[in-house]
């Protein structure tokens, strides 16, 4: 049982919640994930570790109430108990010094891209971050990107916040502007689809 010590609502179907959970915190690196289950008979659950602080020994989650059983995970208030919390789990991000490093996440795909972001800015690299969603209500996590990025790119669909266009426009202007080592895109299918054909055509 892991007690869920924060919640806070980025929007109406995204949750973030702080979960007490010592050892996976001490041990997860970039990339690593957790299988969750809210109670005894509920589905099992991937979900990315966007955060752990060792000293309090807590790992902070981000769940998209999609159906039934996250439905049940994003019920749930401090104070109350995951049933299980399994991990660290995966292969982690490979991580190394590699220049300028932009990473570009789209929608819930910011909070697995956030651990990769810090880690990337400690092994010495530029960081540059392109944020990007359907409309400003839905940008997560920006402060705590912009803690680890040399730059914010914010991309909006409706020009709400930020850039008006597609994450890959604001990749790509990046691209063009400046020597780019690596892109990390983390989001839905069509869009990291998109963003790696435009990295393709840079040869990047």
């Amino acid at each position: 049982m892991n007690k869920i010590l924060e919640k806070e609502h980025f929007s109406e179907k995204v949750v973030k919640l702080v979960v007490e959970a010592p050892e996976i915190a001490k041990s997860r690196k970039a990339g690593h994930f957790v299988i969750v289950r809210a109670c005894e008979h509920g589905e099992r659950i991937p979900l990315t570790i966007a955060d752990a602080d060792t000293e309090l020994g807590t790992i902070t989650l981000v769940v998209q109430n999609v159906g039934t059983s996250s439905g049940k995970i994003c019920a749930l208030n401090p104070g109350e108990y995951l049933t299980d919390v399994v991990g660290p789990l995966g292969q982690a991000t490979h991580i190394e010094n590699y220049g300028t490093v932009v990473c570009c996440g789209g929608g819930v795909g910011v909070a697995p891209l956030l651990p990769i972001i810090k880690a990337m800015k400690q092994a010495g690299n530029r960081v540059i971050t392109v944020l990007a969603a359907r409309t400003k209500d839905l940008i997560i996590l920006e402060k705590q990107c912009a803690e680890y990025s040399d730059e914010v790119i914010i991309m909006t669909d409706d020009g709400s916040y930020g850039n008006k266009g597609l994450v890959t426009e604001g990749v790509e202007n990046v691209i063009l502007r400046e020597k780019v080592n690596l892109v990390v895109t983390i989001g839905p299918a069509i869009m990291m689809k998109f963003v790696a054909l435009t990295t393709k055509k840079h040869e990047i």
